[in-house]
């Protein structure tokens, strides 16, 4: 039977949400996926019809009950993903999407910069085989839920933020919500960033786990 994915998009265009989606939609339609594209947020109360869900959006607001619909769903199997400010900044407002979200963006001191990725979980099947690697983009800051697995991870300098010194934050992430999966990635700022292979592939696996 032919997996179904759900992908919303909207919000700061500095993301490139649009593209971004479209960009998801043929990962997922190579993987022998059928996808549907939306700019209508109301749209992620549909998910229990879907086997995935992806709100590629930056900002915004979602009604309490389209966001309690959404939850519903991924606590009965919906699987949920997102890479950059997909989840970590969709909806700030709305406290339940937050709680279904379980990672927040909080800051990226010096924009855009180099760091290191480092994989924690190298026996995780989301992560196995790829060694740690450089990364440029913005070095996420982030509060998350203490129930997430963490499968990778970066770590401050301090360079930019001396507050942030020697901090370690999640990279990637994982985390079952009921019978639901989650998935994150911090990476993918611009699409472009799409031709980085780790970052990629990375994403690929785990678009595919978080499925229903």
């Amino acid at each position: 039977m032919t997996k179904r994915a759900l992908i919303v998009w909207g919000g700061w265009p500095g993301h490139a949400p649009e593209l971004g989606a479209k960009m998801v939609a043929g990962m997922l339609a190579s993987e022998g996926w059928a996808t549907d594209l939306s700019d209508d947020f109301a749209d992620l109360g549909r998910a229990a019809e879907y086997d995935l869900v992806i709100p590629n959006v930056t900002g915004e607001e979602i009604d309490k009950t389209v966001a309690r619909a959404l939850s519903a769903a991924v606590r009965g199997g919906t699987g949920l993903a997102g890479f950059h400010g997909c989840i970590a900044t969709s909806f700030p407002a709305s406290v339940d999407f937050g709680y279904l979200a379980a990672v927040r963006f909080v800051g990226h001191p010096g924009n855009i910069i180099d760091y290191r990725v480092n994989i924690t979980r190298p026996h995780d099947p989301l992560v196995e085989g790829i060694a740690d690697f450089d990364y440029r983009s913005e070095q996420y800051y982030l509060h998350y839920d203490p129930t997430v697995e963490i499968l990778a991870t970066t770590t401050f300098s301090g360079e930019h933020d001396p507050v942030t010194r020697n901090v370690t934050m999640p990279v990637v992430i994982k985390r079952q919500f009921s019978a639901g999966r989650i998935f994150w990635s911090a990476l993918g700022h611009t699409p472009d960033e799409f031709r980085h292979a780790p970052m990629r592939e990375i994403l690929r696996r785990g678009l595919l786990w978080a499925a229903r």
